[in-house]
């Protein structure tokens, strides 16, 4: 029953990261469409498919919970912000020729994943994790000093994701219902702004052809079926194991840019790519190494 379960936990985590590695191809056939109307639909149409599923699932007991501790729903409309500033800016970036920049964000998010459990989790970075640290640190400082530019939009991606994950990992709340949660908190918003804007094609329904209405519509199904994917995942195997399914995203990312959308791998590009991915091996090795002990 165990290797059952083992083996259903790395089908999910396949999934979760095989979709999210692909969802580019989603937002590229929204790319008229302005980033923050895509982000605003994409909250919106979130809700309602995950209010069904609660109300199928019965999950709206853990929310009554939730309203009735204002510390944890605090950190939620933290990490709504959150999430709502990854979303934007990754859609922004798919839109506008930098899904490259959005893979490299990717990649380096597991490198901050674990500065961040150094500064705030009193977790301690063993010999290798440094070395990887640190040349994803050198691989930012040379594109910033040779070439006069820095990965901002890859920056961005790594960073809202991490803080977002280390806040939700210290607020112990299901997949499910924190998402219900971020998403009600951002609804307000995302309503007014498009009651506002009824006159904008693309934002008011009832003028959209049917093709636009049902891409707009997906925007919940795109963001929510990974997502519990991966937190199927995430109870029915180690996260360290994971861990190692997390790079299928960003490589499906990269792979759909140099190739489908043919984005410019410049020489910049490379080196910076070089010492993240020289950084991962590390990052890996070290995994791996760990795991090996411990068995």
């Amino acid at each position: 029953m165990q290797d059952i379960e083992h083996r259903k936990g790395i089908i999910f985590a396949i999934c979760a990261y095989t979709m999210w590695g692909f969802a580019p191809l989603y937002f590229k056939l929204l790319a008229e469409v302005p980033a923050t109307e895509i982000l605003l639909h994409r909250v919106l149409w979130s809700f309602v498919f995950v209010a069904l599923l609660s109300s199928v699932l019965g999950g709206f007991g853990q929310v009554r919970l939730i309203l009735k501790q204002p510390k944890k729903l605090a950190i939620l409309c933290t990490t709504s912000l959150l999430i709502a500033a990854n979303w934007l800016i990754f859609i922004w970036a798919v839109t506008n020729e930098h899904m490259l920049d959005a893979s490299l964000g990717y990649f380096i998010n597991p490198l901050v994943n674990v500065f961040l459990a150094m500064l705030f989790l009193g977790e301690r970075l063993r010999k290798l994790q440094w070395a990887a640290v640190a040349l994803a640190a050198i691989g930012v400082a040379i594109q910033l000093i040779s070439f006069g530019s820095i990965p901002l939009v890859s920056l961005a991606l790594a960073c809202t994701f991490a803080c977002y994950g280390l806040l939700r990992k210290k607020v112990n709340v299901d997949a499910t219902t924190g998402l219900l949660v971020e998403t009600a908190l951002l609804l307000p918003l995302a309503v007014i702004y498009l009651l506002s804007n009824m006159g904008d094609s693309m934002t008011h329904l009832l003028s959209n052809d049917t093709y636009h209405n049902l891409l707009l519509l997906a925007a919940g199904i795109v963001t929510t079926i990974p997502l519990l994917c991966f937190a199927a995942s995430a109870v029915r195997i180690p996260f360290t194991m994971l861990g190692f399914f997390q790079y299928i995203g960003p490589c499906i990312m990269f792979t759909l840019a140099i190739t489908l959308f043919n984005e410019p791998f410049d020489m910049e590009k490379g080196i910076t790519f070089a010492f993240i991915w020289a950084a991962l091996a590390l990052f890996t090795t070290d995994m791996l190494y760990k795991r090996k002990l411990k068995n």
